[in-house]
């Protein structure tokens, strides 16, 4: 790999050794200071330091979070394809095994006086506007209802920007994976392929837990005459949604409830469904929250579980998503969810995984994001839209790299007797998948 560096050393330099020591190897991708020196790999994009301020940032938080803290200001830059440059210093990571090392005194000795010199030292800068600041008990009502509208109250207008007609913000289903395919055809598929796993009929009870913006709820009453009971957290939603009821002529069949999960009374659903909200539950409380879904649905009934999962030795979400999108949020291993159904009453039928169906639905999202860049800027900042760029374009790696995946987990509550009501087999629910 060749290597450009200019006759007389500059700030990149002593960046790029400081660097070389936190990573324990040779940068994988170049650097490009403020004073215009450059250095690292010729090929490739390149990471632009802009200012001393990054640096300041990045010795009072270093790693991960202080990176995206640099970027989503604007104090960092990658000039060249983000995805590329990502995937580079993750390919480093995983191939070149590189991690920090412990560091002497001497070493850090060394790390503080090229602050000094580069200018770098000085009071902590402020954290960045858009960065997530949540009080309470972890997983409390209050905390939990803060977090989620963190996230899925920035606006329906921002929303509606990003996403498809169908306003579903979960992973899609694209039937052919060959083929060209429209976004809201994939959650179109997804949709149909959930309620036909449930075995929705007319008149059937369905519970939504965390609806979103109600692109199961509307399409499970609309094209399956089910009566959905439909919960959210997020006043933005439950707002949207209920005008598309109302537009749509779907009173006499959609209930539309603002509150959280723990607070839903009653049971007897023939059908639950939540689609990746399981995240947001936590970790020590996810065994009630199963116990929740098997009080809630009747014998016989059924329980579709959409849910994001990281690898088994992965972090998952990581720093910067859980400070910047989904506060709190817990994934486990795929495994490890289906022993918590299993644990609460349920018999796991089905598991299908979408990991790669993922890849393509947040590339859609990405694609539109910079298509309408400025469009985003004006409604919600530059500095909201560059968060929504790297968690984007770092969301779709995390799938292609099996860091994280995403699953669909059926489960039905058996009778007294065993009897679960599932097919003998599940083809039915996969023909003309792509035009329901």
């Amino acid at each position: 790999m060749s290597t450009v560096r200019t006759s007389r050393p500059g700030a990149a330099h002593r960046l790029a050794a400081l660097v070389e020591d936190a990573l324990g190897g040779p940068l994988p991708v170049r650097l490009r200071a403020w004073d215009g020196s450059e250095t690292g790999p010729a090929e490739g994009p390149v990471v632009v330091v802009r200012s001393r301020r990054a640096l300041r940032r990045l010795l009072w938080q270093p790693g991960e979070l202080g990176l995206a803290q640099a970027y989503v200001t604007g104090e960092v830059e990658v000039d060249g394809d983000l995805a590329d440059g990502l995937r580079r210093m993750w390919a480093a990571t995983r191939e070149r095994r590189l991690h920090p090392p412990r560091l002497s005194l001497a070493d850090r000795a060394r790390a503080a006086g090229t602050a000094v010199r580069l200018g770098a030292v000085g009071p902590r800068p402020p954290v960045p506007a858009s960065q997530a600041r949540l009080r309470g008990g972890l997983h409390s009502k209050a905390r939990d209802r803060a977090a989620i509208s963190h996230h899925y109250d920035l606006s329906n207008d921002f929303y509606r920007l990003l996403l498809d007609e169908t306003m579903a913000y979960s992973c899609g289903v694209w039937a052919d994976t060959y083929a060209e395919a429209d976004a809201a055809d994939a959650q179109r598929a997804k949709l149909e392929l959930i309620c036909r796993k449930l075995g929705l009929t007319g008149g059937a009870r369905l519970l939504d837990i965390g609806c979103g913006w109600g692109s199961l709820t509307l399409y499970a009453a609309e094209q399956h005459k089910a009566r959905v009971t439909a919960v959210t957290l997020a006043a933005e939603q439950a707002a949207h949604v209920r005008e598309q009821v109302r537009e749509r002529g779907l009173a006499d069949r959609v209930e539309v409830i603002c509150q959280d999960y723990r607070d839903i009374t009653g049971g007897d659903y023939d059908a639950v469904s939540t689609v990746e909200m399981g995240e947001h539950v936590g970790d020590a409380e996810y065994p009630a929250f199963t116990a929740a879904l098997h009080r809630m649905v009747r014998p016989g009934g059924r329980v579709l579980v959409q849910q994001m999962s990281r690898g088994a030795v992965a972090p998952g979400g990581g720093a910067f998503i859980e400070a910047y999108i989904a506060p709190d949020m817990h994934m486990r291993p795929l495994g490890e969810t289906v022993q918590l159904l299993e644990g609460a009453g349920l018999e796991v039928r089905h598991v299908e995984s979408l990991r790669e169906h993922y890849v393509r639905t947040v590339a859609a999202w990405e694609h539109t994001l910079e298509a309408r860049w400025d469009d985003f800027v004006a409604l919600v900042g530059e500095e909201t839209a560059r968060v929504w760029r790297l968690y984007l374009v770092g969301g779709a790696l995390a799938f292609e790299q099996r860091r994280m995946g995403v699953d669909q987990i059926l489960s039905v509550r058996p009778t007294a007797e065993g009897v679960s009501g599932m097919p003998a087999t599940p083809g039915e629910w996969y023909e003309r998948l792509d035009r329901p």
